[in-house]
């Protein structure tokens, strides 16, 4: 069995057993994905995710015992080469701008594309961070006025190199670092360089606030 034929293996938790049966049938339709686990509250998705140390984990950001945002803090500490993925709504923007801040790699729409759904697990599991459109609009607008910012990126992402703004577009457009270097014909640890130089340039702690940047600065295509 090669790399490529390893199937992403996702955990998945959300408090509603009826929205976690729709999910699981959604991810059901790729071959490439598996559940292996579920949990209906926060506390149980992370010891959950201890024992079969899955790729992706779903979470839902209201949760019993443990909330999604607290939950993923955990699996970041617990478990680092675990990727999360929020699970949200358009009621919940609090809760959306928080968990940008705690370093989620993407966000979904509960009642979004199932396209999207499939995507974003796998762009997560590769190393890329994904987030819904909507979801996208949504989060710049949550930054403050979007029109003010467009400006505000551009000048911040004007101190990056060519190569770097070139990087830092196809972050916003949620390539993980192996397409990206396929894409740009390097290597994996130059994009990771390449990575670690745009962060500390543009102050941000993960691809999820990059590509945000990305977007406001019209790099993200």
């Amino acid at each position: 069995m090669t790399a490529d034929d390893v199937p992403v293996t996702v955990l998945l938790a959300d408090d509603e057993a009826m929205v976690r049966a729709g999910v699981r049938a959604i991810l059901a339709a790729d071959p490439g994905i598996e559940v292996v686990a579920e949990a209906g509250d926060g506390r149980a998705a992370v010891e959950l995710i201890r024992a079969h140390r899955p790729r992706v984990a779903l979470l839902d950001i209201r949760m019993p015992k443990l909330d999604g945002l607290a939950a993923a803090a955990e699996i970041r500490r617990l478990v680092p080469a675990t990727a999360t993925v929020m699970l949200t709504t358009f009621g919940e923007d609090e809760y959306v701008a928080r968990a940008l801040g705690h370093g989620a790699s993407g966000f979904l729409l509960k009642a979004g594309d199932p396209r999207e759904l499939l995507a974003g697990v796998r762009a997560v599991a590769e190393g890329g961070a994904y987030l819904s459109p909507r979801v996208a609009r949504r989060v710049i607008e949550l930054n403050g006025d979007r029109m003010a910012r467009v400006p505000a990126a551009r000048d911040r992402t004007a101190g990056l190199t060519d190569r770097e703004r070139e990087v830092l577009g196809l972050v916003g457009a949620g390539l993980s670092n192996a397409e990206i270097a396929r894409r740009l014909f390097l290597t994996e640890g130059t994009v990771k360089g390449y990575l670690t130089s745009i962060f500390t340039r543009l102050d941000v702690r993960n691809r999820v606030q990059a590509a945000i940047i990305a977007y406001e600065a019209g790099l993200a295509g």
